[in-house]
C-alpha cells in the first residue's frame, strides 16, 4: 500500500491543523500506516504547532515530512513531527523567537505582563526542546539560533540534523493526495 500524501500548504492555525489531524485520523481508520506530509508554511500559532507535533509523534504510524518550499517559525516544529525528514533543494527553514501581540490601547498590570513574558519564555523553551530533540543541536544552540532569527538552506539543515536528505521527488505517481490550504478571502 502506498503512503497517503498530505500537502499542507497553509499557516499553522486551528482550522488547518484540525483538517490535518482529521485527515490522518480518517486514513488510519482505513488502515493507512504510512504518510508523507508535504509542508510549506509561514508558521502561525505556537499552541497549534506544538499540539500537532505531539499528536504526530504519538501516532502508531510512519510519517515522512518533506519541505517543498518554506518551513518557517512554528512550521519547523510541525516538520519535526516526521520520523524521516526531507527537503527539496530550493527550500528554507526559518527559526525565530516567539512574540506576543497587544491590541491598541491595551492596559496591562505588572502581573499580566509577567504572565505574558513567562508564557513567551516557556513557548521558546518548548520549541527549542522539540528542535533539539530532532537535530544534532542542544536546546541552548537552538534557543540562540531562534534569537538570531536563523534561516537554514537544505544543506545547512542537513548539517544540523534537521533533515535526513535533500530530494526533489515528493511522492510516487498514482499516490492519493489530500490538500490542506487556507482559503483566501475573496473580497
Amino acid at each position: 500500500m502506498k503512503p497517503t500524501v498530505i500537502k499542507f500548504f497553509a499557516p499553522i492555525i486551528g482550522p488547518t491543523i484540525n483538517a490535518l489531524m482529521n485527515a490522518i485520523d480518517q486514513k488510519m481508520k482505513e488502515g493507512v500506516s504510512q504518510f508523507i506530509l508535504l509542508i510549506s508554511s509561514p508558521g502561525g500559532s505556537v499552541f497549534h504547532g506544538l499540539s500537532a507535533y505531539n499528536y504526530l509523534k504519538g501516532l502508531p504510524v510512519t510519517i515522512t515530512t518533506h519541505n517543498f518550499g518554506s518551513v518557517d517559525s512554528i512550521g519547523v516544529v510541525l516538520f519535526c513531527g516526521g520520523n524521516r525528514r526531507l527537503s527539496v533543494p530550493q527550500a528554507r527553514f526559518l527559526l525565530h523567537g516567539v512574540s506576543s501581540s497587544f491590541q491598541q490601547n491595551t492596559n496591562l498590570e505588572e502581573k499580566q505582563l509577567e504572565e505574558r513574558l513567562k508564557g513567551l519564555r516557556i513557548d521558546t523553551e518548548n520549541i527549542a526542546k522539540v528542535v533539539a530533540a530532532n537535530t544534532d543541536k542542544s536546546v541552548q544552540d537552538v534557543t540562540s539560533a531562534m534569537l538570531e532569527r536563523t534561516t537554514l538552506n537544505p544543506n545547512e539543515a542537513r548539517a544540523w540534523g534537521l533533515i535526513h536528505d535533500v530530494k526533489s521527488e515528493l511522492f510516487q505517481a498514482g499516490s492519493e493526495i489530500i490538500s490542506i490550504q487556507q482559503q483566501e478571502n475573496q473580497g
